[in-house]
């Protein structure tokens, strides 16, 4: 599989060899995400702790980034018929612009993809639309506000390059 970033081919080893991610399963995994999600969201960004936690998480498929055995990043699947939204992406303020995002977003469209969504988007906060962008989504429609936060609802145009 190979994603194209900056018009370079890129495996998905090549972004980061030492960082794993994997699906939550148990109660105590969800909590580290949660506990990454808090620290980014609320802690950092000043979004309220209400927002931050909703009824989502109890359907939502969750994702952990791993480096050297340490939680470091989070990011969550929402399921709507043959649509997915891709949300809550946290990495830790030290393990950013590392590669763990990326593979935190290619974990999430794999998924989507093996569940049989055909139409992925996500909510993007303004400062990191170019992050997205890399990874083939595209801004549709006006920015507004989550959170306290300017956003904008991106969608996945080249599903080709994570089947």
């Amino acid at each position: 599989m190979l994603l194209t970033l900056h018009s370079q081919p890129l495996t998905c080893a090549a972004v980061n060899p030492s960082v794993r991610v994997k699906r939550v399963f148990s109660r105590k995994q969800l909590d580290k995400a949660f506990s990454i999600r808090l620290r980014v969201f609320v802690r950092e960004q000043g979004v309220p702790v209400e927002i931050e936690m909703d009824r989502d998480d109890k359907r939502a498929l969750h994702f952990l980034a791993f480096k050297a055995g340490k939680v470091v990043g989070t990011a969550r699947l929402v399921m709507h018929h043959r649509s997915a939204k891709v949300g809550r992406m946290a990495v830790l303020k030290n393990y950013r612009r590392k590669g763990i995002g990326t593979k935190l977003l290619r974990k999430a469209i794999l998924t989507a993809r093996r569940q049989g969504v055909q139409h992925i988007y996500l909510h993007a906060q303004v400062p990191v639309i170019g992050f997205y962008e890399a990874l083939a989504f595209r801004c549709v429609g006006p920015v507004f506000t989550e959170g306290g936060i300017p956003h904008r609802k991106m969608v996945l145009t080249n599903n080709s390059e994570f089947e």
